[in-house]
């Protein structure tokens, strides 16, 4: 899923209205807490743009009863540090606060690659190239911010990051430089943070991209997001044809160890999906996950709630002042394919944006005091 469209959507967006008055809510359902299971984790959002902390406490105790032991949080640099030195925690504050609540460890998305764009960057750092970017500016928020949230233990540096290097290969070799450097750093202050980079498995097999993973296997591990789709964002696969997609990455990674880091099935009948399929293909990464278990750093389902239909992918949008536009293959632009992609992702959740479970909530329940 591309994460240059996804970043705002998760994890910032959430928390937008957060400090607005606190509403008195009705009774939720008793909820039953599984002990959490650390390499499980969801995507926790909220089903609209503007939440209550009340409601964002709900949110998190559901998500948190399934038994998940991790969600992931998106932070950009430009929001963590939009003055030199000068960090800004309120909205991540936030978001940690109800992670260390709920007992989460946290996958950390920090975008030194978000698909084909660079950052965003801070404005006082300007669009730099890789090459001029400089590992100790970027040592220096990533400790600030692990040294601030000790939840912290998986660091994703970049996303999407084959969407970088399909037409720019020839900076591979800068960015094995200014990752390992960074790597090294971080490790001296922070040894128990395993550290890695992102790959969208359906644009890697979409696009014949498998050697750029393959270059790009460093680190403690390499993750993975995963759509069953087509470049036109279709659902092109079954649920057992989809887990065959998972069980290639093995081929793709070495002796490295796996992330699965996004992995979604949308119910959206626009784009091919429903609520049996979902519910299936979520019993067949389950299956991946128990027969791969030991290979396998972390495995996080995207996501707990639909979003209202519309309201997910724009042709252009604006993270904290950097427009990141969709694709770059000659469809990035294309009305269709754009409006596909928001009808996937707004129907990528567990929960309808009404708050009705569909089947699939329950079989995630199901699978995890399974594993439990």
């Amino acid at each position: 899923m591309d994460k240059k469209i996804l970043g705002v959507i998760i994890g910032i967006a959430v928390i937008i209205g957060v400090a607005a008055a606190i509403s008195t809510l009705p009774n939720s359902e008793i909820i039953t807490t599984l002990e959490p299971n650390a390499k499980i984790g969801l995507v926790i959002n909220s089903p609209n743009q503007s939440v209550t902390l009340q409601e964002l406490d709900q949110i998190y105790s559901k998500a948190s009863s399934t038994g998940i032991g991790r969600s992931n949080v998106y932070l950009f640099w430009n929001l963590v540090e939009p003055v030199r030195e000068e960090y800004d925690w309120q909205q991540s504050d936030t978001l940690m606060s109800f992670n260390k609540k709920n007992n989460l460890k946290v996958t950390l998305y920090f975008s030194i690659i978000n698909g084909e764009t660079l950052g965003p960057f801070p404005s006082w750092i300007g669009k730099p190239p890789l090459n001029s970017l400089g590992e100790d500016r970027v040592v220096s928020v990533l400790d600030a911010i692990l040294s601030r949230y000790d939840i912290i233990d998986i660091l994703i540096l970049s996303g999407e990051t084959e969407s970088q290097f399909r037409f720019n290969e020839q900076n591979i070799p800068v960015y094995i430089e200014l990752f390992n450097g960074v790597y090294d750093k971080i490790k001296e202050k922070h040894p128990d943070v395993k550290i890695g980079n992102a790959f969208a498995l359906h644009n890697v097999l979409n696009k014949n991209l498998q050697h750029i993973v393959s270059d790009l296997a460093i680190g403690d591990f390499v993750a993975f997001s995963y759509s069953p789709v087509d470049v036109l964002n279709d659902i092109v696969k079954t649920p057992q044809q989809a887990k065959q997609d998972l069980q290639q990455i093995f081929d793709l990674v070495g002796d490295k160890k796996v992330g699965i880091f996004e992995i979604s099935w949308s119910t959206s009948n626009f784009v091919g999906g429903s609520d049996s399929t979902q519910t299936k293909f979520l019993e067949k990464s389950f299956e991946f996950y128990t027969e791969n278990e030991s290979e396998l750093e972390f495995f996080t389902w995207y996501r707990q709630y639909d979003k209202p239909e519309g309201t997910c992918v724009i042709d252009e949008q604006e993270i904290g002042g950097d427009i990141l536009t969709v694709g770059g293959s000659g469809f990035g632009s294309n009305e269709h394919v754009i409006e596909r992609l928001s009808n996937y992702i707004c129907s990528a959740g567990l929960i309808n944006d009404d708050g009705i479970s569909k089947s699939s909530w329950n079989e995630f329940k199901k699978q995890i005091e399974m594993i439990n």
